[in-house]
């Protein structure tokens, strides 16, 4: 039997994780799989051969961090690009990152290497300009939503649902009460889990408002455990934030654990992002709040299609969790929301109970077997002539 070769770039930690679950759904399709490009420790564990750590993609937005590494970040795709055409693989999986896979894509594609394209960009929130960008560089798209192959495909693009690997990940009961024992904390205490986000950018311009809306929080509920699961890489500057907004030795800074610290939370004040479908998979209260250079928000915002920006509202089709973003974003109306959760859990334990049963159901729609049915997709791209 051949050995398949694949190629994969996956960034940040997020794209890491679900590069490794795919990884898993291949080696059990090949067992003698040979994986390299670009990844993280997750896809390391299983094999991937990383010619480039996937935090060298760790940048986002049109922010001055951006254009100060686009030269890296351009030389590092065109060694990349001459190094796979020098020795093709079986096929190329681009995860996530659409601004550094998208372009490389292309160019291998027109280089005769099959391309994959591993979760859809959001063309249909923002960025529609993507949709001709995905026609050139993909011969095929994995989406992890139920409603974009149907989208696609009238773009004229070959899509397959996989489901959202994550949905198989999280279970659809979480226990609170284990989370809380691994975790040290007790049984019946009040508990919010701060997720500021997994960026440097993030930690500079999120950090600084979810603090000072947390002290606030300490103050109205004294007893409030706060837990902030951050990236380890980022634990000393997420330690300063906290400690500029009087937390100091008063929060408890988890290295990674975001998991734990959902499931064991009541309610969690949370960035914008994967982290938001995370939270709802673990079907917990939450306040989305986000905040970014002001440049880059005035040109995020004249791409946006609809109302919501947070993953659980997009789903649902309304605002069902409150969203905060940017000038919206201070410490006081964050607080407030906050707040308002923590004291449905007595005022209006309904309300909580409905959220749950909307968010079980999202769960159930999103829960798939997608190692599986990605490798599926990836071995009939593979086999096709």
């Amino acid at each position: 039997m051949a050995t398949e070769r694949v190629a994969m770039v996956a960034g940040e930690t997020s794209g890491d994780l679900l590069a490794g679950l795919i990884l898993d759904g291949l080696k059990t399709r090949w067992p003698g799989l040979q994986s390299m490009g670009i990844g993280g420790p997750q896809m390391q564990a299983r094999g991937f051969d990383a010619w480039w750590d996937s935090q060298r993609l760790a940048v986002h937005g049109y922010n001055l961090e951006v254009f100060q590494r686009l030269a890296e970040l351009l030389r590092t795709r065109r060694q990349l690009r001459e190094r796979l055409l020098a020795a093709p693989p079986s096929v190329f999986v681009g995860v996530d990152a659409p601004d550094f896979n998208l372009g490389l894509e292309a160019d291998l594609r027109a280089g005769g290497i099959k391309t994959v394209h591993f979760i859809c960009p959001s063309i249909w929130a923002w960025r529609a300009n993507r949709v001709e960008k995905i026609r050139r560089a993909a011969d095929h798209v994995l989406c992890i939503f139920p409603f974009e192959p149907e989208l696609l495909a009238s773009h004229g693009i070959d899509a397959t649902y996989v489901g959202h690997p994550l949905a198989s990940v999280i279970p659809l009961e979480p226990d609170r009460l284990a989370a809380r024992a691994r975790l040290g904390l007790a049984p019946d205490a009040l508990v919010l889990a701060v997720l500021p986000g997994s960026r440097n950018s993030e930690i500079r311009y999120i950090a600084p408002a979810f603090f000072a809306a947390a002290a606030r929080l300490r103050q109205d509920f004294p007893a409030l455990e706060i837990i902030v699961p951050a990236v380890p890489a980022l634990i000393d500057k997420v330690r300063a934030a906290a400690q500029a907004a009087g937390l100091d030795g008063r929060i408890h800074i988890l290295q990674g654990r975001s998991h734990d610290a959902l499931a064991a939370c009541d309610c969690t004040l949370i960035a914008s992002g994967t982290a938001t479908l995370e939270a709802a998979l673990f079907k917990r209260p939450m306040v989305i709040g986000y905040r970014m250079q002001p440049l880059s928000w005035r040109l995020m915002r004249r791409k946006q299609l609809q109302p919501w920006v947070g993953l659980p509202n997009i789903l649902c089709g309304e605002f069902v969790v409150p969203e905060l973003l940017q000038d919206a974003a201070t410490p006081e109306a964050l607080a407030a929301e906050v707040s308002r959760w923590l004291r449905a859990r007595s005022d209006s334990p309904s309300t909580i109970e409905a959220l749950e049963q909307r968010f079980t159901a999202l769960h159930h729609v999103l829960r798939r077997d997608t190692a599986r049915l990605a490798a599926d997709a990836i071995q009939k791209v593979v086999s096709s002539t």
